[in-house]
């Protein structure tokens, strides 16, 4: 196997199809062909499945391809030092952040590290699983994460704030007439919920087990702006971290009473570069809060007649 095999493979899975992902690297079509078949036979199994919609990566193509990212990654910053100059950055910055979490913040600030460091290729993704989020801390894969807790607390870990989370309602929801929600009035309510593994569907289990809420599962989706427009929608309703309601979704949000905050603690690497240093004092100097402040103040008053009057 070479890493050469592995971008192929990372390249289709993105594609679609070999010849989509041949003109994306700008190689001949049978030359990647032949590389996938060679590392599939290496490999003993069948990493792509022939839809009608193109090929799609089977469960453990999935798996492996997680891992073949880790290690095109670790490639690519290694070149990336070796060719970096003395007097200027250069180099990739790999940041990740448990889903829903520096929405707001984050663009903003890897915009200011982009204007300071302007040859640092910065990759940023969310993982919706903080158990997941976690392994690829230690196993040195970040530069930089984003998450809730880090269970055996490491050194470098800083914590930043809180996210609070509030409940996104339909337009008509009889709710809104509030500018906070009381956690028992939402007993008996349908939700839009996460995928079970994921951290964000883990607080909601938690907020109605603590509270004794009722609830009914209305659909599960996997990122937190599809549960934000379907809970718009009338679906059910949904909790998220206030930073991932979109400014034209913010009339719908609505802090809880009691507060459901979630710690934010910054992970950075060993030994860390003065890119990730920089990020991390960006990240310090950030109000965590606002979020929620902006919300409550932008709430109008009684958008909808209170029924429960």
């Amino acid at each position: 196997m070479s890493l050469r095999q592995y971008e192929y493979a990372l390249a289709v899975a993105e594609a679609g199809s070999v010849t989509a992902a041949a003109e994306l690297l700008h190689v001949a079509q049978p030359s990647m062909s032949q590389q996938i078949r060679s590392l599939e036979r290496e490999l003993g199994v069948a990493l792509f499945a022939r839809t009608p919609s193109g090929l799609v990566p089977t469960t453990v193509g999935r798996a492996f391809l997680r891992e073949a990212q880790v290690a095109v990654n670790a490639s690519r910053r290694a070149r990336a030092t070796a060719r970096a100059g003395a007097d200027e950055l250069v180099g990739e910055l790999v940041v990740a952040a448990q889903m829903g979490f520096g929405t707001r913040q984050l663009p903003e600030v890897l915009s200011m590290l982009r204007r300071r460091f302007p040859r640092v290729e910065i990759t940023v993704f969310e993982e919706p699983s903080s158990a997941e989020l976690e392994r690829l801390c230690r196993g040195g894969v970040l530069d930089l994460a984003l998450m809730a807790a880090c269970e055996r607390g490491p050194a470098g870990a800083h914590h930043l704030g809180y996210e609070e989370f509030v409940v996104v309602l339909g337009a008509e929801h009889r709710l809104l007439a509030k500018d906070r929600v009381e956690l028992r009035e939402l007993d008996g309510e349908s939700w839009v919920r996460f995928d079970r593994a994921s951290a964000l569907d883990g607080v909601l289990s938690g907020v109605l087990r603590d509270n004794e809420l009722t609830s009914v599962t209305a659909a599960r989706v996997s990122q937190t702006g599809t549960a934000v427009r379907w809970a718009a929608h009338g679906l059910g309703v949904t909790l998220v971290p206030a930073s991932a309601v979109p400014r034209d979704m913010r009339h719908l949000a609505r802090p809880l009473l009691p507060a459901v905050p979630q710690p934010v603690v910054a992970v950075i690497r060993q030994d860390p570069g003065p890119a990730e240093t920089a990020l991390l004092e960006l990240l310090r100097v950030q109000h965590w809060d606002e979020p929620v402040r902006s919300l409550v103040a932008a709430a109008p008053t009684n958008p909808v007649p209170d029924r429960t009057a």
